[in-house]
């Protein structure tokens, strides 16, 4: 039997046996290590024993998070075309750094791009960058904005570095993903220079808060940080209003939409983030909404000329792609695969319709396992869904926050899979959904097994 046919078939076998399986692993470290050499090789195993062993020893600590029953951590599965074309991208091999390394790579990625930017209502002449994940989509798109602050005050950092360099303020939601604040981290300026913003509604900034945190220091450097769909409710920023007042002092917003920006591809839920495009960059995540692969996250800047200026690197032995667009010039890597392809099929799977349907779709299973949960004696409704974003705390008789227990108790029945988290100091139970091929019978599934959960804490 072929190698290859040996990895399909254990492909296949993992795929079909998402709707039976538990959602979360059940193996050991142990387990996951029995099938392999306890040392290191002297000989090396054929190809087919090695595809086997590895099959072997992954199978126990496998999470099914490419079925319909994961609602942890903001993940999707993975569409059939984009799980397709992601295989054919590994068995390629393609370097898609350059076009001259890979025209394919090259070409194929300046459509998805030209897509995405369509499908997430953006600025059509903006620039973009397909990398790892929404951390490095962060990265790169704050050193564009790094960049272009720096410059307006004459400093050219990608030739001086930080030392001596006017100094950046940072002003952001003060509810923002720790990858914004690993971003910063990588690129110099440190978590400390985090100034957090607040507002009247919860998970928002406020007008007047900016404007008041901008009047501060008018000269200085300024990044501001918003919020498409914070991790725990889905609140949405203002951007129609903060927008314009952060431009009017010469600063640079830059959106975390992990997943929440894919709402502006839903006329029914673009209004959540209406005005969004007049931010000057964006980040977001294809493992979430676009249900791709993992390895696939999107960097987007409305400055194509500080996104470059910021990445961009030459080589004598480097060949233009000359009316090709060089992936290289917008990513902050050298070496790399042809990622976007499978954003470019997922997006070719879905359409418009089709994108905009599953959105919705998500939405409407967030809100009924919600409604569902909260139906239950000691569960009560923090935060329903406006997205697909849910908070629910559960409760013992005695009125003690039961959450953590109840969750773990989800998840060791294997029937779904969640998560915790804290907001406003208390324990509580996150809803995400973002799943393809999340359908009503496992969001039937998921409130009887809450509702068992709970029964047998209470």
């Amino acid at each position: 039997m072929d190698t290859l046919d040996i990895a399909f078939a254990e492909a296949r076998r993992f795929l079909a046996s998402l709707e039976t399986r538990p959602v979360a692993s059940r193996g050991t470290p142990d387990d996951m290590r029995a099938p392999l050499p306890a040392e290191f090789p002297e000989t090396g195993m054929a190809p087919n024993d090695v595809v086997r062993a590895i099959a072997a020893a992954a199978e126990p600590g496998l999470t099914a998070n490419a079925g319909g029953r994961f609602f942890a951590w903001v993940k999707g599965g993975a569409l059939p075309a984009a799980l397709a074309t992601d295989i054919l991208c590994s068995a390629w091999d393609q370097n898609a750094v350059l076009a001259s390394t890979s025209p394919a790579g090259a070409v194929l990625e300046e459509v998805a791009g030209r897509f995405l930017l369509d499908a997430l209502q953006l600025p059509a002449d903006a620039s973009y960058a397909f990398v790892t994940g929404c951390q490095m989509a962060h990265t790169t798109a704050l050193a564009a904005a790094r960049h272009a602050v720096l410059a307006a005050k004459g400093w050219d950092v990608e030739a001086r570095g930080l030392q001596g360099a006017p100094v950046i303020r940072v002003l952001a939601n003060a509810i923002h993903h720790s990858s914004v604040t690993r971003a910063l981290r990588l690129l110099g300026l440190g978590s400390a220079c985090i100034e957090p913003l607040t507002g009247s509604k919860p998970g928002q900034v406020g007008a007047d808060e900016l404007r008041a945190a901008l009047a501060q220091a008018p000269d200085a450097p300024t990044i501001l940080i918003l919020n498409a769909g914070d991790l725990n409710i889905g609140a949405c920023d203002d951007f129609a209003t903060l927008c314009p007042i952060a431009h009017a002092a010469g600063a640079w917003v830059h959106v975390d939409g992990a997943f929440g920006l894919w709402a502006n591809a839903n006329p029914r839920l673009s209004h959540l983030v209406a005005g969004v495009e007049q931010a000057d960059s964006w980040a977001t995540d294809g493992h979430k909404w676009l249900n791709t692969p993992y390895d696939c996250g999107m960097a987007i800047t409305r400055d194509p000329a500080a996104h470059s200026a910021a990445m961009r690197m030459t080589a004598s032995y480097l060949t233009s792609g000359g009316p090709v667009r060089d992936p290289m010039d917008f990513t902050p890597e050298w070496s790399r695969r042809a990622r976007a392809l499978p954003a470019l099929a997922a997006l070719m799977e879905l359409g418009r319709d089709g994108l905009a349907a599953m959105i919705e779709r998500c939405c409407n299973h967030a809100a009924a396992i919600y409604d569902g949960v909260t139906g239950f004696e000691g569960a009560c409704g923090i935060a329903r869904p406006t997205m697909n974003q849910g908070l629910i705390r559960f409760d013992a008789q005695d009125g003690s926050n039961i959450s953590d227990s109840v969750i773990a108790a989800i998840n060791a029945g294997g029937e779904a899979f969640v998560s915790g988290g804290s907001w406003n100091g208390e324990r509580v139970m996150r809803i995400s959904v973002c799943g393809w091929n999340t359908n009503a019978q496992d969001v039937a599934r998921t409130v009887a097994a809450a509702g068992e959960a709970l029964a047998s804490l209470r």
